[in-house]
């Protein structure tokens, strides 16, 4: 591919660069959506990895300072081709990002064929780890995980309910929308509406008619915020009030910023708070003295550059093949507990819970 513009030759160099020199420090990238749709997501991410920064910085050697890149692929794989490209080519070999999956995935060939190590605090899609490349991490969970404890919910709470499973073709969306749907298929359990929305839509009169018309009880949706918020307040303006159940796509204030009381009871699936966590009790506090909430995936983001931290300090170098045996090599205390990655990189944290929206903020679901 022409995009993937430094080779083998090219990659050994670019290995030996990264062994910080005196008073260099260690640059790490950070690719993430400023703007967009999900630019409220990319503000997460940021708040988290500055954070973190400064909590590593504090009493790091200078050559050991890390200093941050931060770029703008507004969760757009051809942003994320010219992002990673930018990295390959400043011989940046540590990253923090993506975010959204199909912007990981299209980053995650350039990334893996050049030698750079690649850490995502939020791309869920299994494909992202599935294919087996080198370097490429997640700290978050997978969609597989949350597709199937979706199912097990909607079972469980919602038996002989009519469900209609919407999403909004993104691989992220798309691909718990059809986790869900597959596991719901294996308990036996049938949709009555699968039904795909254009991104950055705005007009749902059509879906909602199409929902009630069919006497819709439960609807599940599997992408973010914006489409989500647009289409409970819209549902609501209809008088059409079905259980809506989203996933860690609406774990942002955003949500409620857009639907307001119509994002009442709604319920979705995200990794257990890890703002609860004694381990994180010092990040949240500094984030708080921020006025900033470590809401959704900012603490995620944090514990990405403490584990690329640790995995310096274990690997004695910032080369990214070494700090990634190093990373595989052991667990790690971070804001999430204890972790480690297995041989494909998914992190061995827990899995996903069930949340529900009350007065504008969320929490665990009784």
């Amino acid at each position: 591919m022409r995009n993937r513009i430094i080779g083998v030759a090219a990659a050994a160099a670019l290995f030996a660069s990264l062994i910080p020199t005196a008073r260099a420090g260690v640059k790490v990238g950070v690719a993430l959506p400023r703007t967009g749709p999900l630019a409220s997501i990319g503000e997460q991410i940021t708040n988290g990895v500055t954070a973190a920064v400064g909590a590593v910085n504090e009493n790091a050697p200078e050559n050991e300072k890390i200093v941050l890149d931060i770029e703008d692929d507004a969760c757009d794989p051809k942003q994320a081709v010219s992002v990673a490209n930018k990295f390959v080519t400043e011989k940046i070999g540590l990253v923090v990002g993506h975010v959204c999956s199909g912007a990981s995935i299209t980053a995650s060939d350039i990334y893996a064929e050049n030698g750079v190590l690649m850490m995502t605090p939020a791309s869920n899609s299994a494909k992202l780890t599935e294919r087996g490349l080198a370097g490429i991490f997640r700290v978050c969970g997978r969609d597989d995980q949350q597709g199937r404890l979706a199912a097990q919910i909607i079972a469980k709470r919602f038996s002989g309910k009519s469900i209609a499973i919407i999403h909004d073709k993104s691989p992220f969306a798309k691909g718990l929308a059809d986790a869900t749907r597959d596991n719901l298929n294996g308990l036996g359990i049938r949709e009555t509406v699968y039904e795909a929305i254009n991104p950055g839509e705005r007009d749902y009169s059509a879906l909602i008619t199409k929902l009630k018309a069919a006497r819709i009880d439960l609807v599940y949706y599997g992408g973010y915020q914006q489409e989500m918020g647009q289409l409970l307040r819209q549902a609501q303006d209809a008088d059409f009030h079905p259980q809506f159940f989203g996933t860690s796509g609406i774990a942002t204030s955003e949500l409620w910023a857009i639907a307001g009381p119509a994002a009442e009871g709604v319920l979705f699936t995200f990794t257990p708070d890890p703002r609860q966590r004694p381990e994180a009790a010092t990040a949240v506090a500094a984030l708080r003295a921020r006025n900033i909430d470590a809401e959704g995936f900012t603490l995620y983001a944090y514990a990405a550059v403490e584990l690329l931290a640790a995995g310096m300090r274990d690997a004695h170098s910032s080369d990214p093949k070494r700090v990634e045996a190093a990373l595989k090599s052991r667990r790690f205390s971070s804001v999430l507990g204890e972790v480690g990655f297995d041989a494909k990189g998914d992190i061995s944290a827990p899995g996903y819970t069930l949340y529900v929206w009350k007065g504008g903020r969320y929490e665990y679901a009784q």
